[in-house]
């Protein structure tokens, strides 16, 4: 599983619990807060309607008095009242007041009177001047008929309790409330938690991605190809600062050593063949001289090997220099075709010396690219070199430059034998070459390795394969937008 979805799935579980459990404590939290605000209104009520009651109770006549025409009148009155989108038409009140015993003498529903209440704790404990309340389902099978009971006591001109007066209210007429609030909370429960998987999702993904780029970058390294290093922020730069810094120096490290090794044994056949040279033209007491013949031949050898070691050297600065880029630094707008005028000019005196013809085909309508002028230039004049090294006297070498898809490519032709099968997948290594046609000796084999590195360097690449009817076709393929 990758690293990103294990991100997600853990936070998508800690966000769920999250969620579950604020949502399950609001919840919970509703019903007795909306039951704890109606209470206190009730506490409010009940000591305000004792007041306005104690008289008409003191008086002995709580039941016809204006105390007990006004709570009738109550009854009928059409309220009218719009609570937050609910409708409120009538009071939901019922009201009952006892005497210092607990005997109901006034109840507003008129169902009770004379009934025996002082063990409800809402008159037990008023009666004795403590806070008297309770809740009361109204329908034992019924857990929503529960009626909340307030009461107050009634005191008389001493302030000795004489009486309570109970206000209740059904729990049922607050249920739309808790019931919408509810809703509401876990609306908004379901926004927050998607909210919160989304953020998840979207940090998931870049973390995802932050890591993947690394990854790509790291197995690219490994595996030897250019690679440029993601760009990053925080962390991830630092960590793609420091896989940038490893990865250069243990290249270095290994490029020293590979490049020692194989120059070291590249040079070994020119340096043999200048000291067995310098040997046989070393003259010793009582030998006979060279002849003249022969000395100028071995002078020539000494000249030849050396002007090899000198192209090998040079080559492989140029080389190296190419291999050590990851980037083009300040990259052109060139002309493919231009460049390969150049780069035909520059091998002319070469071709006109072995007696080749170079012929141009170049088509007219491509874009420009961007890339180095000078790197383009020279992958071409090796491309033009190598096809020279191995045309026949007096051949024909053919470049054509045009468009393959997306792409622009440069395609060098030569009349010779062409390559050996076993050869065309090593052709682009270093060091690698193959005797010329002509019996020369061998190149320092840097030449097509350079051009497979300029093509990787502007996003492109190199080809070599045999053609119909002899010879073969080295190819230099670029990306048009690069």
């Amino acid at each position: 599983m990758k690293i990103g979805l294990r991100i997600f799935l853990g936070y998508f579980v800690i966000v769920a619990l999250a969620a579950l459990l604020l949502t399950r404590v609001f919840l919970a939290e509703v019903k007795p807060g909306v039951r704890q605000a109606m209470e206190d209104t009730l506490v409010d009520s009940a000591n305000v309607l004792a007041e306005l009651a104690t008289d008409d109770f003191l008086a002995g006549r709580i039941n016809d008095g204006a105390f007990a025409r006004r709570v009738r009148e109550l009854r009928g009155r059409d309220f009218g009242a719009e609570i937050w989108g609910f409708g409120k038409r009538a009071s939901n009140y019922r009201l009952y007041i006892t005497d210092a015993r607990g005997t109901v003498v006034f109840d507003s529903d008129g169902k009770d009177l004379g009934r025996d209440y002082s063990r409800w704790n809402d008159v037990y404990l008023t009666l004795r001047g403590r806070y008297g309340a309770r809740s009361t389902l109204e329908d034992a099978n019924d857990p929503s008929s529960s009626v909340m009971h307030v009461a107050a006591p009634i005191r008389d001109g001493t302030g000795r309790i004489v009486g309570s007066l109970t206000v209740a209210k059904p729990n049922r007429t607050i249920a739309p409330f808790i019931e919408r609030s509810q809703r509401v909370v876990l609306r908004w429960g379901g926004v927050l938690m998607g909210a919160a998987l989304l953020i998840g999702l979207i940090a998931a993904w870049w973390l995802s991605r932050q890591l993947g780029r690394l990854r790509r970058y790291a197995h690219a390294v490994t595996a030897g190809r250019r690679a440029e290093l993601p760009e990053a922020a925080g962390e991830f730069g630092e960590l793609g600062r420091a896989l940038e810094t490893m990865r250069t120096r243990l290249e270095g490290k290994q490029y020293v050593e590979h490049y020692v090794h194989t120059l070291t044994h590249e040079m070994k056949s020119p340096l043999a063949a200048i000291r067995g040279s310098a040997e046989l033209l070393e003259t010793r007491p009582g030998e006979t001289p060279m002849a003249e013949e022969d000395r100028a031949r071995f002078a020539a050898s000494i000249r030849r090997q050396s002007e090899r070691l000198a192209q090998m050297i040079d080559k492989l600065l140029a080389l190296a220099a190419v291999e050590h880029r990851q980037r083009l630094d300040k990259p052109e707008r060139v002309d493919l075709a231009e460049l390969a005028r150049e780069a035909a000019e520059q091998c002319a005196p070469r071709l006109a010396q072995g007696g080749l013809s170079l012929d141009l085909a170049l088509a007219s309508d491509l874009p420009t690219l961007d890339g180095d002028p000078f790197l383009l230039r020279q992958a071409l004049v090796n491309l033009i070199d190598n096809a020279a090294d191995f045309s026949p006297a007096h051949g024909r070498i053919e470049l054509r430059l045009y468009r393959d898809g997306e792409a622009q490519r440069v395609d060098v032709s030569d009349r010779g034998t062409g390559v050996p099968d076993y050869a065309l997948p090593r052709v682009f290594e270093r060091f690698y070459s193959l005797s010329r046609p002509a019996g020369g000796s061998r190149s320092s084999g840097l030449g097509l390795c350079f051009v497979a590195e300029v093509a990787a360097l502007h996003g492109g690449h190199a080809d070599l394969s045999n053609r119909e009817g002899g010879g073969a076709v080295a190819s230099l393929i670029l990306a048009r937008g690069f």
